[in-house]
């Protein structure tokens, strides 16, 4: 018998589970399982399906058209979406902004925003980083200067996640240059569609390019897409990236992913034996398992906390490192389980266009994922970052 959760709580995973048999499209969960990209158009495929069944904005209260689950409710619904290899909520809509403008937002915002996030009329994209000014977020140098109901906006953003398929960004931007760096930053929404804004991809080392360069030149933004006040920005971007640093814990899918490292290891050979029974190897995984129990009970318990009026602060931060740490991990144990066969093999070196590839069909996404999350410990501040964070708030400095 599970003793872990009350009976409520396994009946509540097991109507997960009855939903995600039902209603995630067999294609999109082998498409994830594989580690391909998901297109725009199967994004918002799964986005509508969550919205239609209620589950989408499990982290929103129900006055905002959420559902306003419990910390326990969230992480077995995440726990067995990563497990079902249902697509990753796009996060950037829903996990941040809404939370922001929900707390920070006038009536009008709220009335208009958080409703076109939940049907998916708006997909948003987050405009923090810059060149120079990545962890060291204060340093930015986007200006936005008001011109009677208006800010013309100058700059550029780096390393902006989707923004390809985005009609909206919310900026960091400085509207006060003579203040100093976490002060004169406010919190602006921006049309992509508007002019004077460009997109231009980054090609990531996977081949892949996810992420991108905006840029702005004299883009009018009307004075009533600011957040809060202005030149108090900096108060509403800490207070979104402590949603963000918690989400990147991302338990259920490293769940999944360690479970995707016993398979592999089961089928691959050392030594006339499965891996899996390879001490060495074995010791390697039950270090990552133990480790991962250990941030999931930690996380549970600083959602918990937040759901009682806390605001994660350097809890946030912890969760961040480790969650990054223990995927990246699973990450190495997969690419080396699978061996050569992990290689990333070009296609134009392969015999023929249509010459298989090399080993077992696992073998094939390994090097990309391996790869791709390299950036798990930059994004949302690197790891180096947020030890100083932690290493400040335990030593009171």
């Amino acid at each position: 018998m599970d003793l872990t959760f009350s009976d409520e709580e396994r009946a509540f995973r097991i109507e997960v589970q009855t939903f995600l048999k039902e209603k995630l499209p067999a294609r999109l969960a082998a498409k994830t399982r594989a580690g391909q990209s998901l297109t725009k158009a199967e994004h918002e495929e799964w986005h509508a399906i969550l919205n239609a069944r209620g589950w989408l904005a499990g982290n929103w209260p129900k006055a905002h058209g959420g559902i306003d689950w419990n910390a326990v409710e969230r992480h077995i619904f995440e726990e067995e979406c990563a497990l079902a290899y249902a697509p990753r909520i796009v996060p950037f809509g829903l996990m941040m902004l809404g939370p922001v403008l929900q707390k920070f937002g006038s009536e009008a915002q709220k009335a208009h925003w958080l409703p076109r996030i939940l049907t998916g009329e708006d997909w948003w994209c987050q405009g923090y980083s810059e060149p120079g000014a990545g962890s060291d977020l204060a340093s930015l140098k986007t200006r936005a200067l008001r011109d009677g109901d208006h800010y013309i906006v100058n700059g550029q953003k780096t390393w902006t996640t989707l923004g390809q398929h985005a009609n909206m960004i919310f900026c960091l931007v400085r509207t006060d240059p003579d203040a100093k760096k976490q002060e004169g930053i406010s919190f602006l929404l921006i049309d992509m569609h508007s002019p004077g804004v460009e997109v231009r991809p980054i090609v990531l080392l996977d081949g892949s390019a996810e992420v991108n360069e905006v840029w702005f030149t004299d883009v009018r933004v009307p004075a009533e897409n600011l957040v809060g006040k202005e030149n108090e920005g900096w108060t509403y971007a800490k207070y979104l990236l402590t949603h963000e640093r918690t989400n990147i814990a991302g338990t259920g899918f490293s769940n999944a992913g360690l479970e995707a490292v016993k398979r592999i290891a089961a089928q691959e050979q050392s030594g006339g034996q499965p891996l899996i029974r390879n001490p060495h190897f074995a010791a390697r995984l039950a270090k990552v398992e133990i480790d991962l129990m250990a941030m999931a009970t930690t996380n549970l318990r600083i959602i918990s906390a937040a759901k009682g009026g806390h605001t994660p602060g350097v809890e946030a931060s912890m969760l961040k490192v480790k969650g990054s740490v223990i995927r990246q991990e699973i990450n190495d144990l997969a690419r080396r389980a699978a061996g050569p066969y992990a290689l990333p093999f070009a296609n134009e070196t392969l015999e023929g266009a249509n010459e298989p590839r090399p080993g077992p069909d696992y073998a094939g996404p390994l090097a990309a994922q391996y790869f791709n999350n390299r950036k798990l410990s930059i994004y949302g501040g690197s790891n180096e970052i947020q030890r100083q964070i932690i290493a400040k708030s335990a030593l009171e400095i």
